[in-house]
């Protein structure tokens, strides 16, 4: 993979490079519209566990591409699988842009990182061929592994989309040393994937993981550490060998006075695509999309809505995942009413109720909106069974799939207790 004395160190194709200039004004873009979907990543377990996350704009965090041949034939192999993977996250009011690849073409099914899809009420899919956008199906995500399964809708779009899959090798085999190519949607940009070559520069690695635009941190573990320049969008693509098979999904850049990218091997990756795709649920994979109340909470474990009122960290939403969902934020607004997006503060009072989970605020098409609740009710009971926390009606709704019915129970701040029958609804993804 050629050598190139470029400050920037990426290219459209092999071949030309991209102006250093490109690359600050789609970093500004990311960081107004929620496009940076690559991780920023700072080490752990002995690898410079201080580590400030990477700035991106200046040209050490960069290293010389090493020298190879076969630059466009490991292009021309991986390419048709790639696609560009847009989430829209309705309830934060923001976009995230990524990568991922097509590893069945029959099937529609699309490997990407759940950092890409994390809080997505919608996904939709280009093939980077076709340039032509399909709504795609969350089959299902792994958090904890940061690996995520989507699923082109309809046979009708398979057919127009003309999918083809990638090559998968063997990431067990993968030595120091080896060159590689990573593909991907810099900047979220769309179109011809750019390309970052470099060599495996480490095996195994422990790293600890973070999203600014959603606050997700994650630890990852058995990491393969590339010096191939790795840049927000590509998240979700593929990282090739020079025989062009795909060996790992590209997840996370940064480190110390040399940038390192770093990617989930594949053989980490495919028991948990094949245990989504056969629908079932188990450890950490969630089967399609969690259950949603619509409800802004505390992340507290807190029995006292008194106490839960002075916490300053929300959770937004209410899903069947936990309080780290990604979702979690400080935000200002009032109380009472629904809003749109994430807008909750402590309420100006709040119900009598000795324990349960304190509402600070409801997302308006909810079942919560339709309930009736609003900011400073607290809710006490979920489906028969006591509500004690904010966390503890997470861990109830993890029960529920969308369109269940549970009987709802709140204390109103008048004092007053509500009961009514509420529908979860299909909530976001991540």
């Amino acid at each position: 993979m050629h050598d190139d004395d470029s400050a920037d160190r990426r290219s459209q194709k092999p071949g030309p490079v991209r102006a250093l200039l490109s690359y600050l004004a789609v970093a500004a873009l990311s960081t107004a519209a929620g496009i940076g979907a690559t991780e920023a990543v700072r080490h752990a377990a002995g690898l410079r566990p201080h580590a400030a996350a990477l700035s991106r704009d200046t040209a050490e965090h960069r290293v010389t591409k090493p020298a190879a041949t076969n630059d466009e034939a490991v292009y021309r192999k991986v390419e048709p699988g790639v696609v560009d993977v847009t989430a829209s996250l309705r309830y934060l009011q923001e976009t995230a842009k990524g990568t991922g690849f097509v590893i069945d073409a029959a099937a529609g099914l699309v490997l990407t990182n759940n950092h890409v899809i994390n809080g997505a009420t919608s996904v939709t899919v280009t093939p980077v061929t076709s340039g032509r956008s399909y709504p795609a199906r969350v089959l299902g995500y792994d958090r904890a592994h940061d690996v995520a399964l989507l699923q082109l809708r309809g046979a009708a779009s398979l057919r127009a989309a003309g999918l083809r899959a990638v090559r998968i090798g063997r990431s067990a085999q993968v030595r120091m040393g080896a060159q590689v190519m990573a593909l991907g949607n810099e900047g979220g940009q769309g179109g011809s994937p750019t390309v970052a070559p470099g060599v495996i520069s480490g095996l195994d690695r422990t790293i600890v993981a973070s999203d600014q635009s959603s606050g997700l941190t994650e630890t990852l573990h058995g990491m393969l550490q590339t010096s191939a320049d790795i840049r927000p969008g590509d998240s979700g693509g593929p990282l090739a060998d020079t025989a062009g098979r795909v060996i790992g999904i590209s997840t996370a850049g940064g480190g110390g006075t040399v940038y390192s990218g770093y990617a989930i091997p594949i053989d980490q990756v495919l028991p948990i695509a094949r245990q989504i795709a056969a629908g079932r649920p188990g450890g950490q994979v969630q089967i399609g999309l969690p259950a949603f109340l619509g409800v802004l909470m505390p992340d507290s474990g807190s029995a006292s809505p008194q106490r839960q009122a002075g916490q300053d960290v929300r959770q937004a939403g209410v899903t069947s995942d936990g309080p780290g969902d990604g979702q979690s934020r400080g935000a200002g607004g009032g109380s009472g009413g629904c809003t749109d997006g994430e807008t909750a503060a402590a309420p100006a009072s709040v119900a009598p109720a000795w324990s349960g989970a304190l509402v600070d605020g409801v997302l308006c098409g909810t079942p919560a909106a339709a309930a009736g609740l609003s900011a400073g009710d607290v809710i006490t009971a979920l489906g028969g069974q006591p509500v004690t926390s904010p966390r503890a009606l997470t861990a109830l709704i993890r029960h529920y799939r969308p369109g269940s019915r549970a009987a709802l129970a709140w204390v109103a701040p008048d004092g007053r207790l509500h009961t009514t029958v509420v529908r979860l609804i299909a909530g976001p993804a991540g």
